[in-house]
């Protein structure tokens, strides 16, 4: 099995060797630069599994890095923020990211994270693990003009594809699974970005708006206090 490949992008020298040899250590091959300009330069170069990026960054930021990569690649992108609370937080995804995680982080949650997007894009999370597929199958689904094939993971809206990042799917598979019914923040976090525990719901939330912009505003209806529903 190959070893799954990181780019690691993040301008403090001690965060990036002590998280480069930790990466190393449980199985995956990094490559770590210091700023946003190497970063994309080694993204294009080498077409990493996943990337981690920091927020801060010199040349160029984290969020514009991120949406840099997404305008090319939906590949999984993980950000490192210091602050939980800030607004850097929700712009990177906005931006594109499927996740984030706060610094100081430890080793174990931010290892954690990165299994759990792996596994929603379907590749292996490092040794000793098996990807999982996306999808479970069941043929085509219509909710007027939006067409979801769940066996090809394709999507369209009134006949011309959308594209989705492998996250973004994922929560319309869940939504389409039970339309009308109403799915909490919470469930959607435990369903889709794997959380065991307790989790930041703006993640939702971003990721909701990402895919009403892209399927239509009125399709994914918010019920004030409990969470969403897809409008059968």
């Amino acid at each position: 099995m190959a070893e799954t490949h990181v780019l690691f992008v993040e301008d403090d020298d001690v965060i990036r060797e002590a998280t480069q040899l930790a990466l190393e250590r449980d199985g995956f091959r990094v490559t770590a630069v210091p700023d946003g300009l190497s970063g994309l330069d080694s993204f294009r170069a080498r077409r990493p599994d996943i990337a981690l990026l920091d927020v801060m960054l010199p040349g160029m930021d984290g969020v514009s890095l991120c949406r840099r990569i997404r305008d090319e690649s939906t590949v999984p992108v993980i950000m490192l923020s210091a602050r939980a609370d800030s607004i850097d937080v929700v712009l990177g995804l906005e931006a594109g990211a499927d996740d984030y995680v706060t610094k100081p982080f430890d080793g174990s949650v931010l290892m954690a994270r990165i299994r759990a997007v792996l596994r929603r894009f379907g590749h292996a999370g490092g040794p000793g693990e098996r990807g999982e597929g996306e999808g479970d199958g069941g043929g085509l689904l219509v909710f007027g003009d939006l067409e979801i094939d769940t066996e090809g993971m394709e999507v369209r809206k009134g006949g011309t594809p959308v594209a989705l990042t492998p996250t973004e799917m994922r929560l319309l598979l869940e939504f389409s699974s039970a339309p009308g019914t109403v799915l909490s923040r919470d469930k959607l976090l435990e369903r889709v970005w794997d959380y065991g525990w307790g989790g930041d719901t703006r993640v939702v939330d971003v990721h909701v708006q990402r895919l009403r912009a892209k399927i239509g505003q009125d399709r994914i209806e918010t019920v004030r206090g409990f969470g969403y529903k897809l409008k059968s």
